[in-house]
């Protein structure tokens, strides 16, 4: 244990917060690596919400379309707007979800601080964020290797902290962890989207659930 506290509680060295790429390479401490992978997801996280924003702001110009449309009886137009925008809150929600997930792994890294944790942690937290970064791919390709590399990060931190303690990993729980994490996520942006969002003028609603 007392070769695990050295790794853990080591002092971070110059550098390793700033340049996380770094982290990857030298085994050093647990504790720093952690803390500069939590950073890097803070970060990813006010990335989405940029980009969640610009998307509602597109959602706003397209449904004030729509009711203009709607208002001249052209429902063509209202229509092709329809869809338009049922694409915009589709990306928009997989963007509140990611966010929401990703906000998630944040929250349980910071409450890390005995050895049993780290494992039962990083393990769901990694399926988490290969959820996300599959599901965003497309909409940020930036962000998706962004995530490769904290994913990474967190790999190497599981393994060291397993050898270290002897733990084996538990992949049937941590799955089960990982999609409770997701479907939480997308139950509260399926919500969020509706108190947010206008409903569309009845007859032009189009599109469908969507999640991860």
């Amino acid at each position: 244990m007392s070769k695990f506290v050295d790794k853990w509680e080591a002092k971070e060295s110059p550098g390793l917060a700033t340049k996380i790429k770094e982290t990857i390479k030298p085994p050093g401490p647990l504790r720093p690596r952690l803390d500069a992978a939590i950073r890097a997801l803070q970060m990813q996280i006010h990335k989405l919400d940029i980009a969640n924003q610009r998307f509602q702001e597109r959602d706003r110009v397209i449904f004030s379309k729509i009711v203009d449309a709607y208002s001249r009886h052209d429902m063509d137009h209202a229509k092709i707007y329809a869809n338009e925008l049922a694409e915009i809150r589709k990306m928009s929600k997989m963007l509140m979800q990611s966010k929401m997930a990703l906000e998630q792994i944040v929250m349980r890294l910071s409450t890390v601080t005995e050895l049993g944790d780290i494992v039962a942690t990083l393990a769901p937290a990694m399926g988490v964020i290969k959820t996300v970064k599959s599901g965003i791919s497309s909409l940020l390709p930036e962000a998706e290797k962004e995530l490769g590399d904290i994913s990474t990060i967190l790999s190497s931190i599981l393994v060291d902290a397993g050898q270290t303690a002897g733990l084996a990993i538990n992949f049937e729980t941590a799955n089960e962890d990982a999609i409770k994490i997701l479907n939480e996520a997308a139950a509260i942006a399926e919500q969020r989207v509706k108190e947010k969002l206008p409903e569309l003028p009845t007859g032009v609603g189009v599109g469908e659930k969507t999640g991860f």
